[in-house]
């Protein structure tokens, strides 16, 4: 979204929380954009730990951030699940636009492993005067379809063996022993872990790069990774083979493996089985190319037009251009 209000000429600051300054890349498109603590929660070994989420995050630091937060310059807050701008604009009775994903968990979609916690943290997490959810379907309900940040020039020549592995919240320890025997493969790892790009037989580590990642992911034939959306959103728009392993007590995560599975577009597995990983690419891939209209254009071009009461019709008109 940052390059269509750019090209529109539109005045927008950008805040990001949950991590550090540092440990952002890339970011050019953002301008002097902000950054504060915010909240996290904590993942281990490829589940949640409510357990030491709560003593990460800093209740003090949240709310001294909220208040001292200056949005009196601002006509408008857009917040993509970010507690701080979102609390914020609250306080100080700004209108707030949500969207993205986990606004859509507030309708009728596909859902597993919801519990009270879950159902919290979507309601309250970051509140929004209007909330604009996203997501591979819309299962008659007013939400859009996904945000596409991968460059849509598919210019790699496809490699039938190559897999990318992106795991970023499990061990990646644990990675060689399942996937070294299965040698038909080649396998392509990013991960936090990895300071150096690295090539042992079949098994590829690379650090996380933007730019070498879209690179080995328009190349990859199939991607094994978390059950995210931005990522999947990416597989189902290039009609990727793949399989999600959705951290372990994360509704969201399980909820999108679940839709994956129910929509065709995915398999899912619950740990990191090479018998299931053998078995899945064995199969052949039943996705087609999704081809997603520019969504991030169209909520750029209906946020400046202002008349944010309604968004029906964008709905509609975006639904109508998706193609297979």
């Amino acid at each position: 979204m940052a390059r269509h209000f750019a090209a529109r000429g539109a005045d927008v600051d950008y805040l990001f929380t949950g991590r550090p300054r540092d440990s952002y890349f890339e970011m050019e498109a953002f301008g002097n954009f902000q950054v504060r603590e915010g909240l996290t929660f904590a993942v281990e070994a490829g589940q949640v730990n409510y357990f030491k989420t709560c003593f990460r995050n800093n209740p003090a630091t949240f709310i001294r951030d909220v208040v001292q937060l200056e949005l009196a310059p601002y006509d408008l807050v857009l917040c993509d699940f970010e507690p701080v701008s979102g609390w914020a604009g609250k306080l100080r009775k700004k209108p707030v636009i949500g969207f993205g994903h986990q606004p859509a968990f507030l309708h009728k979609i596909p859902l597993e492993g919801e519990d009270m916690i879950a159902k919290l943290v979507m309601k309250y997490f970051a509140p929004a005067n209007i909330n604009i959810g996203l997501h591979w379907h819309h299962f008659n309900q007013p939400i859009l379809p996904p945000i596409i940040h991968l460059d849509t020039t598919h210019d790699k020549p496809l490699q039938a063996n190559k897999v990318l592995v992106y795991l970023p919240f499990d061990d990646e320890t644990t990675f060689a022993p399942v996937f070294k025997p299965i040698r038909e493969y080649e396998f392509y790892f990013f991960h936090p872990a990895y300071a150096q790009a690295s090539d042992e037989g079949n098994l590829h580590k690379r650090p996380l790069s933007v730019q070498q990642f879209q690179d080995d992911l328009k190349s990859a034939s199939a991607v094994i990774c978390g059950a995210g959306f931005e990522l999947p959103s990416e597989c189902i728009q290039f009609g990727k083979k793949l399989l999600v392993k959705p951290v372990k007590n994360q509704m969201e995560q399980a909820s999108n493996a679940a839709a994956l599975v129910q929509l065709g577009l995915g398999q899912s597995m619950q740990t990191l089985d090479a018998a299931i990983i053998r078995r899945w690419l064995e199969t052949p891939n039943p996705a087609r190319n999704t081809n997603y209209p520019d969504v991030a254009k169209a909520l750029v071009d209906w946020v400046l037009a202002g008349e944010w009461q309604d968004y029906s019709a964008m709905q509609k008109q975006l639904w109508e251009s998706v193609s297979a």
